[in-house]
């Protein structure tokens, strides 16, 4: 088969003949239909994910058709339409057991423990727990911009953040997630600050749902733009980015009693930041994470989907190929895109 391959961190990937990949025995190989281009394979690239051993072929967000199924798989057959989440669980730990597959104790990652979908084919694990079923009126196009970004940002703002009608929300950084975040936080009825330094990610947050937006390069008291816009503060507070400005602010700008989402990847100096540990305490402020989302917990996002209430199709900014993929991949830190980038052609 064809894919993207690194084999050195920071280097150049290029395109290559590999062999194709056979199931596990209680996987299947997935035919990748489309793919999409995450800022996670930009940050396993530069070598930030010690999962990832060299040669490496990278991507997570996918949807294809079922190629091959391994002799143990049960409910799932050649031809079958699916999507699979970026996390995958072993469904034997303690944490697949109580439902939460997302922080599996032996938890599997396309694209990090083992290559990914920038290429033909692709291997998935314990396939009866962790894929998808996709709509047959959902292109793989818009199913594959699900995979990490729609579906963490889901789980970030519908279960971890807890968002209800009425309530105001803060959106740190409007890339892929931190958009999927606002339609999905607008979508269930709460009012949206976007944050980001790009005039251009604000305009298309503004068109997902946005009341408000703050151009961080401009406005030097981000968190006092954003109580001063809501009033007193931001219910819930979501850092989409990972880095140590977004994260603090998004704790500073919470009213008391409310909740930040860290959503973002903390790597590097980034991954021990100092945070406003003051207003969490005398404000009661609540921290929380938020990690992929579970292959079960799709059916409602799904079923928004389905009936109009969220559009993912809206964040995709282009298709590519997969040799432009490389491109795309290597220069994503230098913010110059807004939306989601998807391939589309192998």
């Amino acid at each position: 088969m064809k894919a993207v391959i690194y084999r050195t961190f920071s280097g150049t990937p290029k395109i290559e003949q590999v062999d194709d990949p056979v199931p596990e025995p209680d996987g299947v190989v997935i035919k990748v239909m489309a793919t999409g281009i995450c800022r996670s394979d930009w940050h396993g690239w530069q070598g930030n994910d010690p999962d990832i051993q060299l040669p490496h072929v990278p991507g997570h967000e996918l949807a294809g058709t079922i190629q091959t199924v391994g002799r143990g798989v049960s409910r799932w057959q050649a031809g079958d339409r699916v999507t699979v989440p970026f996390v995958g669980g072993c469904g034997k730990c303690l944490e697949c057991a109580s439902g939460n597959h997302q922080v599996c104790d032996h938890q599997f990652q396309p694209g990090f423990t083992h290559w990914g979908s920038f290429a033909e084919y692709v291997s998935i694990h314990n396939a009866d727990i962790n894929l998808v079923r996709l709509p047959e009126e959902m292109s793989f196009t818009t199913a594959a911009s699900l995979g990490c970004r729609f579906a963490t940002s889901f789980r970030a703002v519908a279960d971890q953040g807890q968002v209800s009608a009425g309530q105001w929300v803060a959106v740190h950084g409007c890339g892929g997630v931190g958009l999927s975040a606002v339609m999905i936080a607008n979508a269930l009825g709460a009012n949206v600050v976007a944050v980001d330094i790009s005039d251009k990610a604000l305009a298309l947050a503004r068109q997902l749902g946005a009341v408000a937006s703050v151009n961080a390069s401009t406005e030097p008291g981000v968190a006092d733009a954003v109580r001063d816009i809501t009033q007193g503060g931001a219910h819930v507070s979501l850092d989409a980015l990972g880095h140590a400005e977004t994260c603090f602010n998004s704790i500073d700008n919470l009213r008391k009693r409310g909740r930040h989402i860290q959503v973002g990847l903390m790597v590097g100096a980034d991954a021990r930041t100092p945070i406003p540990m003051d207003k969490v305490l005398s404000n009661e402020l609540e921290i929380f994470g938020s990690h992929g989302m579970q292959a079960y917990r799709y059916t409602e996002m799904l079923q928004m989907i389905q009936a109009g209430n969220l559009a993912p199709e809206k964040l995709i900014a282009e298709t590519i190929n997969l040799e432009e993929s490389i491109v795309v991949l290597t220069s994503m830190n230098d913010f110059n895109t807004a939306g989601v980038t998807v391939i589309t052609e192998f």
